[in-house]
């Protein structure tokens, strides 16, 4: 898990299906609209140049079923 979010489980899910196939793609940092959302779930600002662990993308990877 990144320490500057929260565990992936509490907010992915809950992400709208535009901002999970963003974080499908492999790019390092967290657009700003995606980090909003993930704020606006969570209840605090995510910080600019939060990025994803190796774990947080093996997640989404076995949530893709549920995206495609």
């Amino acid at each position: 898990m990144n320490a500057e979010l929260p565990a992936i489980h509490e907010w992915y899910p809950k992400l709208s299906m535009d901002a999970k196939h963003a974080l499908q793609e492999e790019t390092a940092a967290i657009p700003d609209e995606v980090r909003a959302e993930i704020g606006d779930i969570v209840g605090f600002a995510v910080p600019e140049g939060a990025t994803l662990s190796e774990e947080d993308r093996d997640f989404i990877r076995t949530q893709g079923e549920q995206v495609d």
